[in-house]
């Protein structure tokens, strides 16, 4: 088991450095285009050159400066969090909510008198055709 840890090892950095190359934004790759560097990766793999030459020179490993977000508009409106009970539009929304079932109840209300009507109705039918 011990004689396939090395070849294990190597090849787990391959596919590391191959995935990482794959998924790294073209803005954060140094040096070379991405496409040479997945070439590179894959070439010299076995020897570990290209894996270690990704990994230690051809990625930026800092993120940007402003943060992490892809979009400089989103770096420079930044919002904090507001918990929903704090937030005056959510709350805004709940009293929408609220006046709406209001309303559909007191329809609803309004309406039962109707059907229970209607079926009182049927139900005195049903009586009368089966006496008959």
């Amino acid at each position: 088991m011990l004689r396939y840890l090395p070849f294990l090892l190597v090849l787990g950095l391959w596919i590391y450095a191959f995935i990482d190359c794959l998924n790294t934004p073209e803005e954060e790759v140094k040096g070379l285009p991405k496409v040479v560097w997945v070439i590179i990766i894959l070439l010299f793999g076995e020897v570990l050159v290209g894996p270690v030459a990704w990994l230690v020179a051809g990625r930026n490993r800092r993120g940007p400066a402003g943060g992490s977000t892809p979009a400089e508009w989103h770096r420079n409106h930044r919002t904090t969090f507001v918990a929903p009970d704090d937030n005056p539009e959510f709350l805004k929304s709940l009293k929408a909510e609220n006046r709406k079932d209001e309303a559909l109840l007191k329809d609803w209300e309004a309406d039962l008198p109707r059907r229970e009507e209607e079926l009182r109705r049927r139900e005195d039918r049903g009586r009368s055709d089966e006496d008959s």
